[in-house]
């Protein structure tokens, strides 16, 4: 049976975090990580109430959040799945996003909001048109058949590690399926309900929140598709046994 950890980046979400933590399914699910960054409500301690496994992250950042739940998991994890902490993602859809792992057709699962059923609010214009810029990009020029840059999402513990993620904002999700591509990997999404999130968000909440992401997705976009694209056409490709051929050492991305 595949072991299945799951990472809970979260901030100031003490209203929801009890209720995610609890929705999870047990089975699959073995343990499960949440991630407080820099909280000042009671997330840790509802998190910890609920069953959850609590780890500190104080250095704010979505993606430097789920580093440290990544650093906190076991050695033996075989399948690590995201999800965020707001009440935005069902857990309950957490089987079907890892059946394609267990199964062995997918390396990474997407839980797409596009391609399933988001609730009216729930997520702003400006995101839906960020997605949308975002998501045409990695089609078009990473040839990634990819809908959504959703945070709730499942991956292979040793594809994961091979990737070796860097960013520590807002550039996390999309930067995982850049290197997937790159690395040639098996994508795969699946339709996944959305739900207004409990309170405000950080991120599309509010304007320098906005700006900030959009400007980093775009940025690491542009980046590895010009600057570390050219870099990697002027040096010798390195043969993964893992997972496939042809799969060249990706250039380090710009800093955070």
């Amino acid at each position: 049976m595949a072991r299945i950890d799951v990472v809970i980046p979260a901030l100031d979400e003490a209203a929801a975090i009890g209720d995610v933590v609890r929705a999870v399914p047990h089975p699959p699910v073995r343990t499960i990580y949440v991630v407080d960054n820099g909280s000042r409500d009671e997330t840790a301690e509802r998190a910890r109430a609920a069953g959850a496994s609590v780890v500190v992250e104080p250095v704010r950042g979505y993606g430097a959040a789920c580093m440290r739940g990544i650093a906190a998991l076991p050695v033996d994890t075989d399948i690590v799945v995201f999800l965020d902490g707001d009440g935005s993602d069902d857990p309950a859809v957490l089987p079907r996003l890892v059946h394609p792992i267990i199964e062995g057709t997918a390396d990474l699962v997407v839980g797409s909001r596009v391609r399933g059923e988001a609730e009216r609010g729930s997520l702003a214009p400006a995101q839906r048109l960020g997605n949308a810029i975002a998501t045409a990009w990695l089609r078009r020029r990473f040839g990634l058949a990819v809908t959504d840059l959703g945070p709730f999402r499942a991956i292979r513990a040793d594809a994961l590690r091979a990737l070796a993620m860097a960013d520590r904002t807002y550039g996390w999700t999309v930067e995982m399926q850049i290197k997937v591509a790159r690395h040639q990997l098996r994508y795969s999404e699946i339709g996944v309900p959305y739900r207004r999130r409990t309170g405000r968000s950080k991120v599309s909440g509010t304007l320098r929140g906005t700006l900030g992401a959009a400007s980093k997705i775009l940025g690491l976009l542009a980046w590895y598709d010009l600057v570390d694209s050219q870099s990697r056409s002027r040096r010798p490709r390195r043969m993964d046994g893992n997972f496939g051929s042809g799969a060249a050492v990706l250039a380090e991305p710009p800093p955070s």
